[in-house]
């Protein structure tokens, strides 16, 4: 396939994939199912961050110490829009303001306003997916491939949280899965653009990379690691551990398995 074929197969698996996933989970799993999946989503990206995106990045870059700055400035930038309410990346249950159970009760009366907060934030923060996407897949289409896979890892389980948080903001079933599917659309349209618009500037796709690596660590770091420190007994950290570990390894996984596609 060309690189813009599989910029728009992987844009789409992206988003739709992840919401339709997020919606039966959210109809028929149980919510305990939802943090194992955190767990596994922590270590797809921290395994994609630093072992595909940052070292491609510092390659295609040629300058390591800019690079390893702009992953800093980007983790920066990322804290202050989630602050200012532009980046909404709760992926977990017990998040603040995004607690689908023990703030059902809030959500349910604030006539939608929660919903439309989520729908807002995810379809700008599916915008930006869809340009990162398409900056790793004029990398390398292996990279690509790897860095699309991670960003649906963690797209499910904060779509499950975002999906409960729309039900109880008023929206039914229906609505709610129809917005979310809308929503991801946003996937595909930026990734278009930026492959108008790289194609014409190629030097930006190294920060876009850096950028790229900086927004998967933000959400594991400050989004999803903070929610398993409220299981801290021995059983639960093992097995947030071992899903950890295999996030990660299914990076390494999927790396072997395309570089052998490609070859």
């Amino acid at each position: 396939m060309s690189v813009l074929s599989w910029i728009i197969v992987m844009s789409l698996a992206g988003g739709a994939l992840s919401v339709l996933a997020a919606a039966v989970f959210a109809w028929t799993a149980r919510v305990q199912w939802v943090s194992l999946l955190i767990s596994y989503a922590i270590g797809a990206l921290l395994g994609a961050s630093f072992l595909e995106v940052l070292p491609h990045a510092i390659t295609a870059s040629g300058d390591a110490a800019t690079t390893t700055a702009t992953v800093l400035g980007g983790i920066l930038a990322f804290f202050v829009m989630e602050k200012l309410v532009l980046w909404r990346h709760c992926h977990i249950e017990a998040c603040e303001g995004h607690e689908p159970l023990a703030h059902s009760h809030a959500h349910a009366h604030d006539h939608g306003r929660s919903g439309l907060l989520i729908l807002v934030g995810d379809t700008f923060h599916n915008f930006v997916d869809g340009v990162l996407i398409t900056a790793a897949f004029m990398e390398d289409v292996r990279l690509g491939i790897v860095t699309a896979l991670a960003m649906i890892a963690h797209e499910i389980p904060q779509e499950v949280g975002d999906f409960m948080i729309l039900l109880h903001s008023g929206y039914s079933k229906g609505r709610a899965l129809a917005f979310n599917l809308l929503s991801s659309l946003a996937t595909l349209v930026g990734a278009l653009l930026a492959y108008v618009a790289l194609g014409q500037v190629q030097s930006a796709v190294p920060v876009l990379l850096a950028l790229a690596a900086a927004s998967m660590i933000y959400v594991a770091v400050a989004d999803l690691i903070p929610g398993l420190h409220k299981r801290p007994e021995i059983r639960a950290t093992v097995q947030q551990v071992l899903l950890i570990a295999a996030g990660i390894g299914t990076i390494v996984l999927t790396h072997h398995i395309v570089d052998r596609f490609a070859g």
